[in-house]
């Protein structure tokens, strides 16, 4: 029987473990593409490991996870992942179930954000996060003065996390150049209307991301990948 830390997981036969079809394969990718079939050879061949789930092992794994994550149970992954989550929070105002959201949330599954923060409606559209919110740790705050409280005892130690303001208003500065704290918060806008006056009001620096185009704004998913990104460029260590 094959368990963790063996050598490779088995794949069924003829999958690729990416799921995409091979160079030249011009058929149309489906959802059973996507990830990995039933674990091959059968229960007798199921791993001895309580990470795995036996619903996935029998019917496949077809979920938008990382493979060393396949046929793992939610719980697990997020067990795992709580292990080596950034220091970093995002928060995000919805004073208008803003659709972006959902953007926000899955970019902040991928470099590893210590948890997301909702401002306003408890309800946002998840349909941009593509479920990665299950791997997170998603926190709602009915305003800005919620976050604020969280935030005063909320680093290590009990000190207070500082605030971090995303948004191109007047007197903002360079998120370029700018040393991101380690533990922060990264605090946007709806879309639109950006930061609210409250939002402005209780950060402490508003950054703002260089832009050389006739736009006068980038979407908020985007800005929020940017600014996680750039905090990961500075902190994070990467693997080679």
């Amino acid at each position: 029987m094959w368990r963790a830390g063996e050598g490779a997981r088995p794949r069924c036969a003829g999958q690729r473990a990416t799921g995409v079809p091979a160079v030249g394969d011009n058929r149309e990718v489906t959802k059973d593409d996507v990830g990995v079939g039933p674990w091959p050879g059968g229960r007798e061949a199921w791993p001895d490991d309580e990470r795995y789930d036996p619903e996935l092992l029998e019917h496949g794994d077809r979920r938008n996870v990382e493979d060393r994550f396949r046929y793992w149970t939610v719980e697990a992954i997020v067990a795992e992942l709580d292990t080596r989550r950034h220091p970093f929070h995002v928060a995000i105002e919805n004073w208008g179930h803003d659709l972006n959201i959902g953007s926000v949330v899955r970019s902040a599954n991928a470099f590893a954000a210590a948890g997301v923060h909702i401002l306003g409606r408890r309800r946002w559209n998840r349909r941009g996060a593509m479920v990665t919110d299950r791997y997170l740790h998603v926190h709602h705050h009915p305003d800005v003065a919620g976050l604020v409280g969280w935030a005063a005892t909320a680093g290590p130690g009990g000190a207070r996390l500082p605030l971090i303001g995303i948004d191109n208003v007047p007197g903002s500065v360079p998120i370029e150049g700018y040393a991101l704290p380690r533990e922060c918060v990264l605090v946007l806008g709806q879309e639109g209307p950006g930061l609210s006056r409250e939002a402005l009001d209780a950060v402490e620096v508003v950054l703002h991301i260089t832009q050389f185009g006739s736009t006068r704004s980038i979407n908020a998913g985007a800005a929020a990948a940017i600014a996680m990104h750039t905090w990961v460029t500075q902190h994070a260590t990467i693997p080679h």
